[in-house]
């Protein structure tokens, strides 16, 4: 499954993600969701985020890798990829992308890539997992305004 949001924000794509950090990072986390940052490295391919999630009573682990990352003229992107992910959650990959529109906004996509055991799973938590991440669309018109 994938989910793909667009978030436009009047600000330099490069200054954009030049804000990309363990601040933002907090800030961008869903209110359903407990959470305790216990490394994050950055945003670089061979960095590692571990996290200790409690959703709903439950506590689980998330441990990603950052695979790659790219900066070039018009967009600067890296990839997430779970290392550690909680069930029912079998393959994790997330795409975070900072597209230069012109010299004063820019265009945060967030493109994720899900699997599960199943695709009846996948579908049963694409409404939770839409939601988590359409959150974060006033998150960044907020920080970046």
């Amino acid at each position: 499954m994938k989910i793909v949001i667009n978030t436009r924000v009047e600000k330099n794509f490069q200054l954009v993600f030049n804000k990309f950090n363990l601040d933002l990072f907090k800030a961008l986390k869903p209110p359903v969701v407990q959470l305790e940052v216990e490394r994050f490295d950055g945003c670089k391919k061979g960095d590692r985020v571990h996290l200790k999630l409690n959703t709903f009573g439950k506590t689980q682990r998330w441990e990603s890798l950052i695979s790659s990352d790219f900066r070039g003229d018009y967009e600067i992107n890296f990839v997430d990829e779970g290392i550690l992910i909680p069930p029912p959650l079998k393959k994790w990959t997330h795409t975070h992308r900072v597209m230069k529109i012109n010299e004063t906004a820019a265009l945060i996509v967030d493109e994720i890539e899900y699997h599960c055991a199943n695709r009846v799973i996948e579908a049963m938590i694409y409404p939770a997992l839409y939601s988590m991440f359409l959150f974060r669309v006033p998150v960044y018109k907020r920080v970046f305004a």
